[in-house]
């Protein structure tokens, strides 16, 4: 399970004014509640007070949370307080008479135009959603004989899909899963990631290994940017496979950051030999060196992006993310039996180190069992 999605609608909720998303529900209490305490306030205080310009503050706020009809309701009541004998709301004049009239229309057009913003915005979204999700559907909890889950954070806030990438997906007899990230990040970057992720979904079924995986990658960056001198189009990544009748793990890496090896509060970073990134060429260079590591029982992978690894403090010193872990794994052990909550405390202490993090963030932690624990998982 990777989780994105609610983060962003949190952030949407908070700052609903300037992403012009719906206002939250809170919002539509205001106005009727002005209107309320105005008028007792005005009934109880003397003649010689008046607090008509606040009650005329009602009808913008409603069209702030409100659509048209509504508003223009709140901007009746507004005019009959004032202005009919007997409520004793005020003494406005004729030209104040005409100022908060105007003031109830102009309101009632502006929550006209916010409505139809809204509602285009709402299109908008779900359509860029659906097409996001389809080029990074939501991942199961399982796969075969290994649990997972992790953490996902375009740079882009408004984007669900940046230039990182990752899938885990079945083969004969394996686990496979992808780690990348592609040049660049946001929207220019998610025609790429289909790309990469749509080859490397092919090529877990009829590839042998883990370079013939990564030659399949890479020749679908090179065909790509085929025609284009100016392309510079590359990603790295880094592959891991799971065998169903071993508990090792082999591991393959173009140029992306090595994964982590968590056993216990020890923290190991994996000596795999860093391969050319992808897009370069790499079945006419040096092919990638697979790394065949034997996992213990408990052990745990923490894959990451460079987001991760090269956030910075207001000094500029890298954060320290082995150190981290083992300290977090040390202070509680039960942190390696939760793995989103793991990428959760990560992701926490990374925005707490580095106040904010500019680059795409992907982290994966990967619990492989020892044996396959019932049916394969598609």
């Amino acid at each position: 399970m990777i989780r994105a999605a609610a983060r962003r609608r949190d952030a949407e909720e908070r700052d609903w004014l300037l992403r012009g998303t719906p206002p939250p529900p809170w919002l539509r209490w205001p106005p009727p509640l002005l209107l309320v305490v105005i008028t007792l306030l005005q009934w109880l205080t003397p003649q010689t007070v008046d607090l008509t310009f606040l009650v005329v503050a009602a009808p913008p706020l409603a069209a702030l949370s409100y659509g048209p009809a509504a508003t223009a309701l709140m901007g009746g009541a507004v005019v009959m307080l004032l202005l009919l004998p007997g409520f004793g709301l005020g003494r406005p004049g004729n030209s104040d008479a005409l100022t908060i009239a105007f003031i109830a229309l102009l309101s009632v057009v502006f929550a006209w135009v916010r409505s139809r913003r809204e509602a285009q915005l709402v299109t908008v979204r779900t359509v860029a959603e659906a097409a996001q999700f389809a080029v990074l559907p939501p991942l199961p909890e399982r796969v075969g004989r290994v649990r997972f889950a992790g953490l996902y954070q375009a740079a882009q806030h408004e984007s669900l899909v940046g230039g990182d990438f990752f899938d885990v997906r079945r083969g004969p007899g394996v686990v496979r899963a992808l780690i990348g990230d592609v040049r660049g990040h946001g929207l220019a970057a998610v025609g790429t990631v289909a790309a990469l992720l749509g080859a490397f979904r092919e090529a877990v079924l009829d590839q042998p290994d883990l370079e013939g995986v990564a030659a399949r990658l890479d020749r679908r960056l090179v065909v790509d940017s085929e025609g284009d001198e100016h392309a510079e189009l590359f990603a790295t990544a880094v592959l891991l496979e799971f065998p169903d009748d071993s508990t090792v793990v082999r591991v393959v890496s173009c140029g992306h950051p090595p994964p982590l090896l968590l056993r216990g509060p020890e923290v190991i970073e994996l000596p795999v030999a860093s391969g050319p990134p992808l897009g370069l060429g790499i079945s006419g260079l040096a092919p990638p060196e697979q790394l065949t590591v034997p996992l213990l029982a408990g052990d745990r992978l923490f894959g990451l992006t460079d987001g991760v690894s090269e956030a910075r403090d207001a000094s500029g010193t890298f954060y320290p993310l082995a150190e981290r872990i083992s300290e977090m794994v040390k202070a509680d052990p039960a942190t390696l039996d939760d793995p989103a909550g793991l990428t959760e405390r990560v992701w926490s202490d990374v925005l707490r180190f580095a106040g904010t993090v500019r680059d795409d963030v992907t982290m994966m932690v990967f619990a492989p069992e020892e044996q396959t624990p019932g049916p394969d998982t598609p």
